[in-house]
């Protein structure tokens, strides 16, 4: 016999509370909060590398680099995510005075996994397109020597 579950809908207070006390990163997902996969040490060193170069590379230009302790709110797809990098223009743009979620990266970088590369090059560009300051999306394959840029807007593709 199955036994039906109904999955609980959170608001965004729940779900940053239970951010806040929890082992592991979790995306929100217009009242669903999702377990985000671990990284493995080669996605780990691999979005670490990436950072250093990045932190030097634009030391003295007018930009912050973020790491994946970083929350990502997305109003217009009721969607908070960490992603690998971050890259804002100026000063960041936070969330309802949360300094740990952020509005307003130019550029995003994810280091692709085998369980969420599907979506970081579909569903999620699609959503990330949605953010009036973004300008460039960075896709690193961990798996073979391969790195993508994706514009927000199709017409520039």
């Amino acid at each position: 016999m199955q036994v039906q579950t109904e999955n609980k809908i959170y608001i965004p207070e729940e779900y940053f509370l239970l951010e806040e006390t929890a082992e592991n990163q979790h995306e929100y997902r217009n009242g669903e909060i999702i377990p985000m996969t671990g990284g493995t040490t080669n996605h780990n060193e691999i979005a670490s590398n990436f950072c250093a170069y990045l932190k030097l590379a634009l030391k003295s230009k007018n930009y912050r680099v973020f790491i994946s302790d970083i929350t990502l709110s997305i109003p217009d797809y009721n969607l908070y995510t960490y992603p690998d990098l971050m890259i804002i223009e100026g000063q960041p743009s936070y969330y309802q005075n949360r300094n740990n979620t952020v509005t307003n990266p130019s550029i995003i970088v994810e280091v692709l996994s085998k369980s969420t590369a599907n979506y970081d090059r579909g569903e999620k560009f699609k959503i990330y397109r949605s953010i009036p300051d973004f300008k460039e999306y960075i896709l690193i394959d961990q798996y073979q020597f391969y790195l993508m840029l994706a514009f927000p807007y199709d017409a520039l593709l």
